[in-house]
Order: C-alpha cells, then sequence, then structure tokens
C-alpha cells in the first residue's frame, strides 16, 4: 500500500542537554532527522514532508543531502501545529495513508510500516503501542498510590492515519490545547484508533542517556556492503585521456563512446554493485547516443544518487590503474580530489593507485589501460 508520511523535526529538545536540537545531532555521524528521512524512505514513503523550525531550513538540504521524495516545510510553535503545517504541504487524496513520525524515534522499519498500513484496513488510525512492563506509582516525594497496569499502553510512532480523516480531526482539535500524539487527536473525533504491536527499537530519544544507548544500537542496524568495479579501454589517436575524473596530457587517446574514464566507470560499476543496481551498460547504454562524448562525471554521479536512495552511505573507494604509461603518481593527488569532490567524501578516503604488468598482456604492450576499483557502502539492514 503506498503511502505519505511527516517527520516532525521543529522542537528545540532541551531536556535531551545542551547543544543542538536533538533532531540535528549525530547519530552514527549522521543528523538524527536523516535516520527517520532515510527509515521511511526505505520503508516504501512516496513522499516524505519535514517539518522544521525556521532557522534550520536551510541546513535541511545538506542533512537529507543524496536523498529523494521529501520537502521541507516551517513548523509551528507546538508540536500540534507542526503536523498540521505536514499535512497541508502533503498533495495526496482523502484516503491517502499518512505515517506521522517522530525525528526522534531515529529505528523506523519496513515492518512497522506494514503493520500499522494493515490495520488501516479496518480502523481510521492505527498506532504501534508496547506493553508497561514497570509497576506504576502516583505521588510526588512521596508515593500516593500504586496504579494498575491493565490495559496501560506506551504509544509511539510512527502513527498511520487516512490523509482526509486526520486533517479534518486537527481543524476541529482546540488550538488552546496541545495533544500529546495524534492518535489523541483522532479519539476525541470519535475515530476508532487499532494497536498494533510496537518495538523497544522505536524508542525516543529524550535524555542524553538515550543518546548514548542509541549510539550502541546505530551500529547494529546498518550493514557495510562492497562493490567491485572493472573496466578497460584501448588507446587509439588523441593527445588526452580522461583518468579519475582528470584530462592528462597523453601522445595518444582512450577510444570510448563517452569521454572513456575507465577510473570513474570503475567506480561507477562498483557503486552500482554495492547497491545490486545492475551495471553501467544498463544506465548509460553506448547504443544511446546521447551518451556519446559524455563526462563519466555524471555515470558516477548517478550511482552515487542509487546509493543515497537506498538510504546508503559510501565510506570509502580504492582505484586502481593498471598500465605501462601515462604514469598515474603525478596525477594522484588530483585524482583523488575530483574524486572525493563527486562523492562527498573526506580526501582519506578515497584511494588511487597503480600498478604495471611488467610487459605482459596487452597493458604491458600499451595497447589499452585498465582500471579495478572496491568501494564499501553503508546501508540500512
Amino acid at each position: 500500500m503506498s503511502f505519505s508520511a511527516v517527520v516532525v523535526a521543529a522542537g528545540s529538545g532541551l531536556r535531551a542537554g545542551p547543544g543542538e536540537p536533538k533532531a540535528w545531532r549525530l547519530l552514527g555521524r549522521r543528523p538524527l532527522i536523516r535516520w527517520s528521512v532515510e527509515g521511511l524512505l526505505s520503508c516504501g514513503a512516496l513522499d516524505v514532508v519535514v517539518v522544521v523550525a525556521r532557522d534550520r531550513m536551510s541546513q535541511v538540504g545538506e542533512a537529507l543531502a543524496g536523498l529523494s521524495r521529501w520537502r521541507a516545510v516551517e513548523g509551528g510553535a507546538t508540536r500540534a501545529g507542526s503536523v498540521r503545517a505536514g499535512l497541508a504541504a502533503l498533495s495526496g487524496g482523502p484516503d491517502q495513508p499518512v505515517l506521522v513520525h517522530d525525528a526522534a524515534r531515529p529505528f523506523v522499519t519496513r515492518a512497522h510500516a506494514e503493520r500499522l498500513l494493515a490495520a488501516l484496513d479496518g480502523a481510521d488510525g492505527a498506532i504501534p503501542v508496547l506493553p508497561m512492563a514497570d509497576t506504576l506509582k502516583r505521588g510526588a516525594e512521596l508515593v500516593a498510590e500504586t496504579v494498575s497496569r491493565e490495559a496501560l499502553w506506551r504509544a509511539q510512532t510512527p502513527q498511520a492515519f487516512r490523509l482526509g480523516r486526520l486533517r479534518a480531526a486537527y481543524d476541529h482539535w482546540p488550538r488552546s490545547e496541545e495533544p500529546t500524539d495524534d492518535a489523541s487527536v483522532m479519539e476525541r473525533a470519535g475515530a476508532a484508533v487499532a494497536m498494533v504491536p510496537g518495538d523497544p527499537m522505536l524508542m525516543k530519544l529524550t535524555y542524553p542517556e538515550d543518546f548514548l544507548m542509541a549510539e550502541q544500537l546505530a551500529g547494529s542496524r546498518r550493514l557495510v556492503r562492497t562493490g567491485f568495479g572493472v573496466d578497460a579501454h584501448r588507446f587509439g589517436p588523441g593527445d588526452a585521456v580522461w583518468l579519475g575524473g582528470i584530462r592528462i596530457v597523453h601522445d595518444r587517446g582512450l577510444i570510448g563512446h563517452s569521454d572513456a574514464d575507465p577510473g570513474l566507470h570503475a567506480l561507477t560499476d562498483a557503486l552500482l554493485g554495492a547497491v545490486a543496481a545492475g551495471d553501467i551498460g544498463q544506465h548509460f547504454p553506448p547504443s544511446d547516443p546521447q551518451w556519446k562524448g559524455a563526462s563519466s562525471d555524471r555515470f558516477l554521479l548517478h550511482a552515487a544518487g542509487l546509493v543515497a536512495a537506498a538510504g546508503g552511505r559510501i565510506l570509502n573507494v580504492d582505484l586502481t590503474f593498471i598500465c605501462e604509461r601515462p604514469k598515474i603518481g603525478p596525477h594522484r593527488d588530483a585524482m583523488r580530489t575530483r574524486i572525493a569532490e563527486l562523492l562527498g567524501l573526506p580526501l582519506d578516503r578515497v584511494s588511487v593507485k597503480a600498478t604495471t604488468t611488467e610487459g605482459m598482456g596487452f597493458t604491458g604492450r600499451e595497447e589499452g589501460l585498465m582500471a579495478q576499483a572496491v568501494v564499501s557502502v553503508e546501508t540500512p539492514l
């Protein structure tokens, strides 16, 4: 079932301690807000509206770089105001399912979304809940009474509703009151809200110690994948070659439909392989005239975009040229810098090396040039 999503990230998060608002703090070296948006996109969200404070609008693009199918809108003074702003920005019809999610719950998965969407078949809304495990006490400094845990549940997000029904419920909610969640808005409007099994991993990061625990969990929610790419081109007439995104003057050129850069072609194939997205020939067939003479930068950026769309992050790349000439050493740093720029990587995560075959084979006879690339990519489980 297709759905849209609203991610609420406009709060200040004061209980998380001093520093950045919690949605912008790093978890596993990525902003917390990115975890929730990536998670919903990987669940199949067609459209994600991210609601942030006015002074953070300029930062959203950087935090969500490489992701698609999202838009940012300015939030309100309260959570309810922010949810209203997010709902208003969605373009789906009244029956379109929408998941409303707190950015402070980073570990949302497809299984969570599927349970909620399935429950909408028989209810106006659905929320994930966990049973109360601890004994409940009411009181201030002294215990006044012990409260029964029977029929009490901890509500989590994301929460699922039909877009039209949730908008109407918020329209009738008193502006002077602040609901604790979206389900309570629907409940007051007379809606039937189903409960589905929640997940301790949908924990909300509120206090400093929550971030310490989440940092330990973050590593278990990611998979490191390896991609390998190989490319070779024959030498032909010309006065320069393109290698690793750099034009190098040479007594011959390389023959190819595009700019024939074997380094960027090998890297492109390696990235595509890391996320099982086919190969460079599928995405840029040499039979297509639009790619004649095209810069291989475009191929590499396309592959990097597919990695990002899969919720992935490039960790490092290692490129090796196999040739007698031209000598790679004098151009190594320029290649590393260019590749780092294209992929948005620190320079120390880009390696460029070269070797010869001691005069053996087609590279040894200088009939052509070969490149091999290995990349590491981190993706959600």
